[in-house]
């Protein structure tokens, strides 16, 4: 078996990968900590042949769970962010100071796509632009749905907005002041991505493959108004591609990767944004 771990500030995502079929055996989410306890936050190690790990953690985190690891199992393999990885050029000046999560989306976007925009809609909400033929422009980063609610502080961060709902909803005024707020900060957030999509697709002349992770996908995917994806497992799929184990992922195939709907014409995309510019 295959463990992989993506360990977020707060909350840390893992899954148990079959080495021989490739298939998904099980998946389970805990509270990022520092001491990890095989067989309650991650599965029994003894099942475990090799473990990939994506960490956007404190560094004395990965530093205690690479020590627990590599006491128990063969193989582990931490993803870093480097300067080129598979044909993409890191475009941070300081390209190992770009969150490890981001990169390997981006890496696993252009596998697939050969150039995307990749949205993670997680604590924060980052989006990312890799260019056909590789060049990573580097990217923004926002707060998230949750993180915009808290700074308001009125009391209404535990009402969560319902994935469900349709973005017409979502994006018509609240008539209480806990629906204000939800649909106020959905606003906030598919307005940006839908202007900062346009606004760097007509800069540069491209049409790119849009496509959506992280926890927040599902909701705000309701609200982007060009064709896109939503793929759960973008940060894995990077590591499969970083670190491929199985013959699938040899093969370039990664688990629960989208058909990549094609995008809308640069036209298209330049004639949204001019008028939306007039209003």
């Amino acid at each position: 078996m295959i463990l992989d771990l993506d360990i977020g500030n707060t909350l840390s995502k893992w899954r148990l990968k079959d080495a021989d079929s490739s298939e998904i055996r099980s998946r389970g989410a805990v509270w990022t900590r520092e001491e990890w306890r095989p067989g309650s936050d991650i599965p029994d190690l003894d099942v475990v042949e090799a473990v990939r790990i994506s960490s956007v953690a404190r560094k004395a985190v990965l530093e205690e769970t690479v020590s627990l690891l590599r006491h128990r199992v063969g193989v582990v393999h931490v993803a870093r962010s480097t300067p080129e990885s598979l044909g993409v050029t890191n475009g941070y000046e300081e390209p190992e100071r770009l969150g490890v999560d981001r990169w390997l989306g981006a890496l696993a976007g252009y596998q697939l796509a050969g150039g995307c925009c990749a949205v993670d809609c997680g604590s924060a909400i980052t989006i990312d632009f890799v260019l056909p033929g590789g060049r990573h422009l580097g990217g923004y980063i926002l707060p998230g749905l949750r993180l915009m609610k808290e700074s308001l502080k009125l009391g209404t961060r535990n009402v969560a907005i319902d994935p469900d709902s349709e973005a017409e909803e979502l994006l018509a005024p609240g008539r209480r002041t806990v629906e204000a707020v939800n649909h106020g900060i959905y606003m906030a957030a598919v307005s940006a991505i839908n202007r900062v999509y346009a606004e760097v697709c007509d800069s540069e002349g491209v049409a790119l493959p849009l496509l959506l992770t992280g926890g927040d996908a599902r909701v705000v995917s309701r609200g982007i108004q060009v064709p896109h994806a939503v793929w759960p497992d973008m940060v894995y799929g990077g590591l499969e591609a970083c670190f491929p184990l199985t013959a699938a992922e040899r093969a370039g195939r990664m688990s629960g990767a989208p058909r990549v709907p094609s995008p809308v014409s640069l036209e298209k995309i330049r004639a949204g944004l001019a008028f939306s510019m007039l209003l």
